[in-house]
């Protein structure tokens, strides 16, 4: 027992030591994983450091998986994820991270429009002291119309309501110290706004220009769906960047608002009604009245109800509402947490 015990603890130790992890979403990509490996084989060495690569198989229905073990099978330093099913690139690299042990994280994509050449310039700014380096595929290969255009204002929009100025959002080639993703609980189409949730956490982010190649093989996964879920999410992300812990400063002043106007309304109403003898019957503004009046008050009592959840959640699971970067204790040491 032992023995087995002794031997756990040298895997753990080794597990310790790798310096980066890549993690590769894949879904239907059988024609490019060869390439990418190849490419990958190359780049990774020349780094000078001990390095996995892990591909999260995200339930694809092609040879994909096959041709992953394959190499699995020739090179141990690749490790394989099989989902069970196509659950979406968010919930494929939300595995990755969960798997990855490197305490330097790259992400990119399977479809060799990124450039595993990139992921030095990635590691350089890392180094600099930064623990998020997003890429910016600057001279982008794509259709103007239905990806660069939607894109340039998914990307504004994005950066104004998240106060994250990034000039690309959406590019997967990415560089994470671990403890920033590791901190993350990731749904829906959230991976693309994982800089915002790490501004949120305290998070240093810079961002340096990629190469962008177009699609040579396969089909693209993107389409005007995943646009709009995009943007569904990004609404979710400000809220959770500004009020997840205060939901009631967003309900309650929509609802004081609303109810502000309804009785502004009705004040008016009332006043013509009295004073000048008018008629109500058949005026709609008595029912705008009404109902802005009783919306207010029930945006206020979502923000309570919404408040009360906030609380249990925190408090029940005992969750922070802040991350600690460091900690100098009473020997005056330093502590990173």
């Amino acid at each position: 027992m032992w023995g087995r015990l002794r031997i756990g603890r040298e895997q753990m130790d080794l597990l310790k030591m790798i310096e980066l992890s890549v993690v590769i979403p894949v879904y239907n990509e059988e024609e490019n994983i060869y390439e990418l490996y190849n490419k990958l084989r190359k780049v990774l060495p020349t780094l000078n450091k001990s390095y996995e690569i892990i591909f999260v198989d995200d339930g694809s229905k092609d040879n994909s998986f096959k041709i992953l073990k394959s190499i699995h099978e020739k090179d141990n330093r690749v490790k394989i994820i099989k989902l069970k099913r196509n659950f979406g690139q968010t919930a494929a690299l939300s595995a990755g991270f969960s798997y990855a042990n490197g305490s330097i994280i790259v992400t990119m994509d399977a479809d060799l429009q990124n450039d595993p050449e990139d992921i030095p310039v990635l590691l350089k700014k890392i180094e600099e002291g930064y623990d998020l380096v997003s890429g910016w595929r600057a001279d982008r290969k794509d259709p103007f119309f239905t990806k660069k255009l939607p894109s340039k204002l998914s990307n504004w929009l994005a950066s104004k309501l998240t106060g994250v100025q990034l000039h690309d959002f959406g590019c997967t080639l990415k560089a994470y110290r671990s403890e920033v993703v590791k901190n993350l609980n990731l749904y829906g189409e959230m991976h693309r706004f994982i800089p915002a949730l790490a501004s949120w956490m305290g998070a240093s982010i810079a961002e340096v220009k990629v190469k962008h190649f177009p699609r040579k093989r396969g089909k693209s996964k993107y389409g005007i769906g995943r646009l709009i879920r995009g943007f569904l999410d990004l609404i979710v992300v400000k809220f959770l960047l500004s009020y997840s812990t205060r939901p009631i400063q967003l309900f309650g002043a929509l609802g004081i608002l609303s109810f502000l106007i309804g009785f502004i309304i009705g004040l008016y109403l009332t006043i013509e009604k009295f004073l000048f003898g008018a008629s109500l019957a058949n005026r709609p503004l008595l029912l705008l009245s009404v109902l802005l009046i009783f919306i207010g008050i029930q945006f206020i009592t979502m923000g309570l109800l919404g408040e009360i959840v906030s609380r249990i959640y925190y408090e029940m699971g005992n969750r922070k509402v802040y991350f600690i970067d460091k900690i100098l204790d009473e020997n005056e040491s330093e502590k990173k947490r």
